[in-house]
């Protein structure tokens, strides 16, 4: 469920997922199954470089289906498996964080996304709360996929 931007412009996506924290963790940190799962429905990544430890860059460009390319340079602040803190560096610019908390073998994930300019958030708002529904959904699919 994602809630809409509050006044200080941070969007908020969470969801039970049927996995480990460590399957969640190792979906980040391998970068061809990142690349795969990453972004909104219809979108495509390629990874220039993906250094999954803190303080380590992800760029790359996400490829709309309307054919544009979206030019993203990050960089992880934190790579732990209880929590990824990725600063995005390109415009919009926000900091997203994702708590992976696990119980039963099941992991609650929460994504927060904070935008630097609630102005920002608010323009963006009706993109980022199915693109981040759709994120998780594709992360669910990947992670489905690759189990033996």
């Amino acid at each position: 469920m994602t809630t809409p931007p509050s006044a200080d412009g941070v969007c908020a996506t969470s969801r039970l997922l049927p996995f480990t924290a460590a399957q969640i963790y190792a979906a980040f940190a391998d970068a061809n199954l990142l690349a795969i799962w990453w972004g909104p429905d219809g979108f495509t990544n390629t990874f220039e470089r993906c250094e999954f430890r803190p303080q380590g860059r992800w760029t790359f460009v996400m490829h709309g289906p309307d054919g544009k390319n979206y030019p993203n340079d990050s960089v992880f602040l934190e790579a732990s498996p209880q929590r990824i803190v990725v600063r995005h560096l390109s415009a919009p610019n926000f900091t997203l964080t994702i708590t992976l908390t696990e119980t039963d073998g099941q992991t609650h994930v929460l994504w927060h996304q904070a935008f630097d300019d609630p102005r920002v958030a608010a323009s963006v708002a009706h993109i980022i709360a199915p693109a981040n529904e759709q994120n998780l959904n594709r992360l669910h699919a990947a992670l489905l996929a690759a189990r033996p």
